[in-house]
């Protein structure tokens, strides 16, 4: 038996055959589906909505906030840069505007200046005083620079033109990445000097190397021709070009998403250092910044299948109860229309055998009292009182009357039982009287029939007539199991405690195990296309629980059933009220 099968309900097959043009009123299926269907949208769709829309305003409330911290870093990484590049340029325009272009000249000067910018400021290498030729007419620093021509260098083509310079990082004479600031100073005949300055790289990268970034993130500097200025953990060294593209010009700090080469998304902020060639660059891996809002991600979507889960169990639970409730309603209304038809057929049966009996009786009495004068006749005349052949003919006919006369007893007696009506019963008669209905029945199909009622069992208090539609119902349904020739036998005992079991014992086909629990069920029935209503037990259940007893059944598929039937030997009082006061209606 699959899970299915164990799990559905009673009302999944059912077909009400006698529901005529109104099959669709009775169709359990359709309106067990219906409830399921209309109640899960009713209570889902609002919170499957919810949750919807609460999962976009939160990852969008998530990733706007990832972008305002990342704006929010890339600006305050770049007023720090721009305060560093910013400070060494007026340190020296103080330089020029505080000594004269020959005490630049003088080399003790020069590199007295040199020591007190390092020990103020750090940073610097080195400086150099350059004519309006190119040429570098006094230097202090670590280097031999002295009388090199930078005329063809392009910071000096730059800071020829706009008075100032800082440059990105190059190699230069030095051979090595550096970066240069450089500030004209013009005299009054039009020639001018530069002083130039040399900034240590090591200490430009410390302003990128000590910041914190989330999300795996990278901070370096570019070019805009996207060569690195400051090393990058994942784009590469100093000079080196990055994979991503060169963003594009703004003005302000900007942040988008992009995707780097492997495809994995990428949460970009960047920004323009004002008067340099320098381009900010904040890099965070998506991923990693969303994996806080991934794992509450996780816990909503746990939190909508937990709810949609319990939300259809209790649907299907509660439309699956009430369409069942809805079910036994209707097979009580059923069962109770069919009571009242079965009753009303059992007294019509009654009022006709009683009817037919009456009718019979009369005609039985004359045709008793015809032939037994002819048997006087013959007796009295000497020409008949030898013929042993026609006494035999007249004893004949006499006792097919007698004969008639017991069936028409057993019809009327059948007949005044039909009422309710509560008296004392011998429990072997009403055997008997079940019995003689199937007699000819059993003779004709060879069906051996055992009674055995010991002497001992007293007559006790009941309603006759109930009892014989129960053993009669009993011995129906043996007599459909059982083939030509089989096996029936009846068992009374007295069980004590003013109580009396009746066994109906048959070795026909026996009922699976499957059945065995749903016999008593209205309209359950392994006999529906042979006729049978599926009520003929269910009624009989009925029965004997309003004489106060028990029905039991014990079987066995190709061995037979043995029905118990244990009743009292006298019905409380309530319910002997009951059926007076329906005896008396």
């Amino acid at each position: 038996m699959t899970l299915f099968e164990k799990l559905k309900p009673k009302f999944w097959d059912y077909q009400d055959v006698a529901a005529g043009p109104y099959k669709h009123l009775f169709n359990f299926r359709r309106i067990w589906n219906l409830a399921v269907v209309l109640i899960s949208l009713v209570a889902l769709i609002p919170l499957i909505s919810i949750t919807l829309i609460d999962y976009g305003v939160t990852q969008h409330s998530v990733e706007s906030e990832v972008l305002l911290r990342t704006s929010r870093l890339v600006s305050n990484t770049w007023r720090t840069v721009s305060f560093f590049l910013a400070q060494r340029r007026s340190a020296l325009d103080f330089v020029i505007r505080d000594n004269s272009y020959n005490s630049l000249h003088d080399p003790k000067r020069l590199s007295a200046i040199l020591g007190n910018l390092k020990q103020g400021f750090g940073g610097f290498v080195d400086l150099g005083v350059i004519d309006s030729t190119g040429r570098q007419r006094n230097y202090a620093g670590p280097y031999k620079l002295e009388g090199i021509d930078y005329s063809d260098q392009e910071w000096f083509k730059e800071v020829t033109e706009k008075g100032v310079n800082i440059s990105d990082v190059f190699m230069g004479f030095r051979r090595t990445p550096h970066i240069v600031i450089a500030v004209r100073h013009d005299f009054p005949d039009d020639s001018f000097y530069i002083l130039r300055a040399t900034i240590d790289t090591d200490k430009f990268n410390e302003l990128l190397a000590h910041l914190e970034v989330s999300g795996q993130g990278d901070s370096f500097l570019i070019n805009k021709d996207g060569i690195l200025q400051t090393p990058s953990r994942d784009s590469g060294n100093v000079l080196d070009r990055i994979p991503l593209p060169v963003p594009d010009f703004s003005p302000k700090t900007r942040v988008y998403e992009g995707k780097a080469p492997d495809n994995k998304q990428l949460v970009i902020g960047y920004a323009y250092i004002h008067d340099t060639p320098f381009i900010l660059m904040i890099v965070k891996q998506k991923n990693e910044l969303m994996k806080p809002w991934r794992k509450t991600h996780f816990q909503l979507i746990g939190f909508l299948i937990a709810s949609i889960t319990i939300i259809v169990v209790v649907v299907l639970g509660v439309a699956t109860y009430l369409v069942n409730r809805i079910l036994i309603a209707d097979q009580k209304r059923i069962m109770t229309l069919h009571e009242v038809e079965y009753s009303n057929k059992m007294a019509s049966i009654g009022r006709l055998a009683a009817g037919v009996a009456h009718e019979i009786n009369n005609p039985l009495a004359v045709i008793n009292e015809k032939v037994g004068l002819i048997k006087d006749l013959f007796t009295i005349k000497e020409e008949f009182k030898g013929n042993r052949k026609l006494i035999e003919l007249v004893d004949s006919a006499l006792s097919s009357v007698d004969r008639c006369g017991t069936i028409t007893k057993r019809l009327l007696n059948f007949a005044r039982h039909m009422d309710v009506k509560i008296q004392m019963v011998d429990i072997g008669q009403v055997i008997g009287d079940v019995l003689g209905f199937l007699s000819k029945e059993a003779e004709y199909r060879s069906i051996a029939i055992s009674v055995n009622v010991p002497g001992d069992i007293p007559q006790f208090e009941s309603d006759r007539g109930k009892l014989q539609q129960v053993f009669l119902n009993i011995v129906n349904n043996a007599f459909a199991a059982v083939k030509d020739g089989g096996k029936f036998d009846i068992t009374v005992k007295y069980e004590g405690a003013d109580l009396i079991s009746v066994t109906f014992t048959d070795d026909g086909c026996g009922i699976s195990e499957s059945d065995l629990n749903r016999i008593y069920e209205p309209f359950f029935s392994t006999k529906t296309r042979q006729g049978g209503t599926g009520l003929g037990l269910s009624i009989t259940y009925g029965l004997v629980q309003e004489l106060g007893g028990s029905i039991g059944v014990q079987s066995e598929v190709g061995r037979g059933s043995s029905f118990v039937v244990t009743i009292p030997l006298k019905i409380e009082k309530k319910e002997k009220k009951t059926d007076e006061s329906v005896a008396g209606r």
